[in-house]
């Protein structure tokens, strides 16, 4: 079982690390509380493949059973069903101190060293040092935009930062209502309909006969083409951005013969370039005559 601790300085961006990991399959828990650390292992491991991914935040709010915390996992170590990791992020004080004033948050030493930001951070960062000390990972997010730390937390656990990325293709019919959720949309009731082919009525464009009726127009497949190179171009940068989802909608009239061939063939061409793709089709059931 994977199992990562993500740890450091307040401030430093732990929420939105455990917000990557949360997105490309981890199990998130955030401030568990340490005296149920070694229950909450026990039972992931009788669930067996359930949970075989999780990340649990776990910092200076735990009081002072926090210092528990190092030794615990210096245990869970020698245990050779789990790959025990921590992520430790930091900041320089500076950027610390920044971040608060600029969000306003209370620091969670806050009280204990009366309202002195600059002593609880000189505190925390003397009682995070062991755990920095055994860290598998460290973050030092002082000059990383969102972007780039999303991409190094990526890093760190994908082998190709394009897999945290789910490609949703779908086609849907206008006279059914445009679809409102995708982030591309592309309008192919511009190419022949095989809707007015007897023969190929009855039939979607998941089928080959279909699809071929379809492909067998030069404009279609200079459209797919220019497709396949803009999708090529834009994927790259929406995965550069930390996106973690991208819908791209094909529509038709009816939205059964030439959205649902686009849709497939696109998803196709995305499939075999490694890409995590899935396909869905919303009206390709109506109209079935």
């Amino acid at each position: 079982m994977q199992f990562t601790v993500v740890t450091g300085m307040s401030g430093s961006g732990k929420s939105l690390a455990m917000h990557v990991l949360e997105d490309i399959g981890f199990y998130c828990i955030d401030n568990m509380p340490l005296q149920l650390l070694h229950k909450f292992v026990d039972l992931c491991m009788q669930s067996g493949s359930k949970l075989d991914r999780v990340a649990i935040a776990m910092d200076i709010r735990s009081g002072e059973s926090f210092e528990e915390l190092c030794g615990q996992l210096m245990q869970m170590k020698l245990d050779q069903r789990l790959d025990v990791k921590v992520l430790f992020l930091e900041a320089s004080d500076e950027v610390i101190l920044k971040r608060y004033k600029e969000t306003r948050r209370k620091h969670p030493l806050d009280t204990a060293y009366q309202g002195s930001l600059h002593d609880a951070i000189a505190a925390e960062r003397v009682r995070l040092n062991p755990l920095r000390g055994i860290a598998s990972y460290l973050i030092d997010t002082s000059y990383l935009s969102t972007s780039q730390l999303k991409e190094q937390v990526k890093s760190l656990y994908l082998e190709k930062t394009s897999d945290s990325m789910m490609i949703q293709l779908t086609s849907f019919g206008f006279k059914y209502g445009a679809t409102t959720e995708a982030d591309l949309v592309f309008d192919v009731r511009c190419l022949p309909n095989p809707y007015y082919v007897k023969e190929l009525r009855p039939h979607s464009g998941c089928d080959a006969c279909v699809r071929d009726y379809v492909m067998s127009f030069p404009q279609s497949r200079k459209l797919l083409e220019k497709l396949e190179d803009l999708l090529d171009f834009l994927i790259p940068l929406y995965v550069g951005e930390g996106k973690s989802q991208l819908i791209i909608a094909f529509g038709c009239t009816g939205g059964k013969h030439r959205s649902v061939t686009f849709a497939e063939l696109i998803g196709d061409y995305l499939s075999q370039k490694g890409l995590c793709v899935h396909k869905s089709h919303r009206d390709i059931q109506r109209d079935r005559a």
